[in-house]
């Protein structure tokens, strides 16, 4: 009579799962120890801010808002009921930038998009970065 032979012992596969979970969080940790350390935010310091842009680095045409409520349409001064004319000065089809400050009422900015000489017209918001804690 023949026996079987016996069945081969299956090899143990080893769970790296857990050592791999483990390295991540130790780098997680890492670059976050390594990060508050390299860029300390304190009381005592102090990040730039820019308030004023000169007019060749903004995009064009821009307009922009005032908090005074005036409007400068590249940098040339501009009544609201003018904008028709001025938006015809420009070379068609016009893409405008509009720049308000960011303590402005939502409905200002909602007032002016809403204006029916911009029907017609793609209007683009522009933001000044500015990093957190300012």
């Amino acid at each position: 009579m023949t026996q079987p032979l016996p069945r081969p012992k299956k090899p143990i596969q080893l769970d790296v799962s857990l050592a791999i979970v483990n390295i991540v969080l130790l780098l997680i940790f890492f670059f976050l120890a390594t990060g508050r350390l390299l860029n300390p935010v304190g009381p005592d310091l102090e990040l730039s801010q820019t308030s004023e842009l000169p007019l060749d680095q903004l995009p064009s045409p821009i307009l922009v808002i005032n908090s005074d409520g005036s409007w400068d349409l590249n940098g040339n001064d501009v009544a609201p009921d003018l904008l028709d004319v001025a938006l015809q000065n420009l070379p068609q089809p016009v893409v405008l930038h509009l720049l308000i400050n960011r303590e402005a009422p939502a409905n200002s900015l909602i007032q002016v998009i809403n204006r029916p000489e911009l029907v017609d017209t793609e209007i683009r918001l522009v933001t000044l970065h500015r990093r957190s804690g300012q």
